[in-house]
């Protein structure tokens, strides 16, 4: 079930949830769930992390976790990981940094993100030495942009998205502030241009940069657009930029992990991501970055004879030539490739975790993991179409529809889903009494991501069921306080419900 059998006809009959079952039964990647913690409803219940609870109404009994989008699952290596690397400082101190342990999980300190960006590239499909593994999201986004973005009294624009995700509008506004310019004029945002639709199309996108190209120095957008889920087409768009002899960038932070990725092959310049949400690294977990072949060149001749011989940057001493680095001296010759572009030395023990779950995607590889998630993302709009398609030749009216594209190629794991104006909050409330987890983005869009490494698709037939439900007990509600309003009115309505 993780080859080209991923087609809506595949599971377009699996009504039932014993025929959900069927699906979890011949799922090749099924072997893996084990791998990760998956909380259960008691342990969402609680208010303490202690397992120790006098609730038994929901214990040993698995939530529905789809949130990888925003926060994936901790893998059970992790802790493993985490433990050898104490260890290693407790017995080794600084001399964990170049011993090698044959009982550890974990290389020596000084190597660790180098391994790291080892396993990293084949996720984003990149050379190993395009790949850095470091930092945040927004600080590699801000180092990335004091290389790339070099604005020309000509050249100075960025083209980026109305709705980008806000750190991306707060580092782009502020680069273009830094270089003296006036963002109302340098920043080009683009809009969807029909007000019913939530996403943008890939000729709106080129018909932007061929608008701007004579005055445009950086593009910068999403792989997967945080909002839609919409999955842009970077190898095109990316052609389309460099036709113009424009630099592009991308924000993976949605689409790593997710779906396949061949920057090397896409030519894409730069890339920036996290690894806390696909990539399952924990909390605010550490950044990674891809930077082409083609601008990480080191040219030690001309270095030598006095010129700066590699593209400018913000420079560090970890991003400095290796053979070099423990000698402190004060010229800096940056190693050649991404790593050249690291700052300080990454945290050894926020790579940890990404190590752990890195090993899995390893065992998993990136195609099955790509497919078995369009498989299911695609049994989760039939399942939610069905169930809308159901309510309206009963009588009853649209409770929701999904905003993210239809197209398996435009969109990742997630589906956005926005509900009827002032339905969010009761259903959200519903869906956590019923141990469902997702996310939502006020005022009115749930955000739903089957993880293809944990999830199952039984888990997907669940949710729709309880969303169902829960939108209907949303809508019953908002209805009922309607008619209740409109007996009592006004002000004595308000202090009515005050009082009751």
């Amino acid at each position: 079930m993780c080859s080209d059998q991923a087609s809506k006809d595949t599971i377009g009959k699996a009504y039932t949830r014993e025929e959900a079952l069927q699906l979890d039964g011949s799922d090749c990647l099924r072997h893996l769930r084990p791998e990760f913690i998956i909380p259960t409803k008691d342990d969402l219940r609680r208010k303490t992390l202690s397992s120790q609870s006098t609730s038994t109404e929901f214990q040993e009994e698995f939530c529905v976790y789809l949130c990888g989008n925003s926060l994936g699952l901790q893998p059970r290596r992790s802790a493993g990981h985490v433990s050898d690397y104490m260890k290693a400082w407790a017995t080794k101190g600084v001399l964990g940094h170049f011993k090698a342990h044959q009982d550890s999980t974990i290389p020596p300190f000084v190597n660790i993100d180098d391994v790291a960006a080892q396993q990293m590239a084949p996720i984003v499909g990149a050379l190993v030495s395009e790949v850095a593994v470091m930092e945040t999201l927004s600080a590699n986004l801000h180092l990335m942009m004091a290389s790339f973005y070099r604005p020309t009294e000509k050249r100075y624009k960025i083209i980026l998205e109305g709705k980008a995700f806000p750190s991306d509008h707060y580092a782009v506004e502020s680069q273009i502030r830094h270089h003296g310019l006036d963002p109302e004029r340098a920043m080009i945002l683009m809009e969807p241009l029909d007000s019913d639709q939530a996403t943008i199309t890939t000729s709106q996108v080129m018909a932007t940069i061929d608008q701007h190209a004579l005055t445009t120095a950086l593009i910068l957008l999403p792989g997967i657009q945080y909002y839609t889920g919409q999955y842009f087409d970077i190898r095109t768009i990316t052609a389309h930029a460099h036709s113009h002899g424009i630099t592009i960038g991308w924000d993976l932070a949605h689409a790593v992990g997710n779906v396949e990725l061949q920057l090397h092959d896409w030519d894409v310049d730069f890339a920036v991501w996290c690894s806390y949400k696909y990539l399952n690294c924990g909390p605010g977990a550490i950044g990674g970055l891809f930077v082409h072949d083609k601008h990480s060149q080191v040219d030690r001749e001309a270095i030598g004879n006095g010129h700066e011989g590699y593209r400018p940057r913000l420079s560090g001493w970890w991003g400095g030539d290796k053979a070099t680095r423990f000698q402190m001296g004060s010229h800096f010759v940056p190693i050649p490739g991404a790593a050249g572009f690291q700052v300080g030395n990454p945290c050894a023990l926020a790579i940890c975790p990404l190590l752990a779950s890195l090993e899995i995607f390893a065992i998993a590889s990136m195609p099955a993991v790509r497919s078995k998630s369009i498989m299911m993302t695609n049994y989760l709009e039939e399942l939610l179409q069905r169930s809308t398609s159901t309510a309206t030749q009963d009588g009853m009216e649209e409770l929701y529809w999904i905003i993210t594209p239809r197209s398996t190629a435009e969109r990742g794991a997630q589906l956005s889903i926005r509900l009827q104006p002032g339905l969010l909050e009761g259903v959200m409330m519903e869906l956590e009494e019923q141990g469902v987890v997702v996310d939502e983005r006020k005022p009115d869009v749930v955000r739903v991501a089957p993880a293809p490494l944990y999830n199952t698709f039984s888990e997907v037939w669940d949710f729709v069921a309880i969303f169902d439900l829960a939108c209907r007990k949303a809508k019953s509600k908002k209805t009922n306080n309607s008619q209740g309003s409109g007996l009592l009115g006004g002000t004595e309505d308000k202090g009515w419900s005050l009082i009751k």
